[in-house]
């Protein structure tokens, strides 16, 4: 079993729970037509926001899979900083307690990622990708 196994199952339940209840109960139409929209993305809101939940979905299936992890980070981490300004900035850093709706799920959730992605360390990646281009 892989190092990540347990963080990446973590990331994708938290991926799913986040975006499939919104296919069912509308809520992902109402964040398109009157969130989006409203704060300067008309008329694409509600393509955007479509865009958001499948890519959470696929992603999910991607992290249990161990699939394309890097441009699974890579994806999900602009979502989340995306949601970081537009969402939940202006609301504070606690989601709970001293706050609400705030920046620290999102910021947790990008340090998984992270880890994810690069399970190793930055350093070990770096290195990976320059032996590479190295001539043998």
């Amino acid at each position: 079993m892989q190092s990540t196994f347990l963080l990446r199952s973590a990331l994708a339940i938290v991926l799913l729970t986040h975006g499939v209840p919104g296919v069912f109960d509308g809520s992902i139409n109402d964040f398109g037509n009157l969130y989006l929209n409203e704060v300067g993305f008309a008329p694409f809101g509600l393509y955007i926001a479509w865009s958001i939940k499948i890519s959470h979905i696929i992603c999910a299936g991607l992290l249990l899979f161990n699939k394309y992890i890097i441009p699974v980070g890579i994806v999900t981490i602009f979502i989340l900083i995306a949601g970081i300004i537009l969402v939940h900035a202006p609301e504070g850093w606690y989601v709970v307690g001293g706050g609400r709706n705030g920046a620290e799920y999102n910021f947790v959730l990008i340090a998984m990622l992270l880890t994810v992605m690069f399970p190793d360390g930055f350093g070990s990646y770096i290195k990976k990708i320059s032996n590479t281009f190295k001539r043998k």
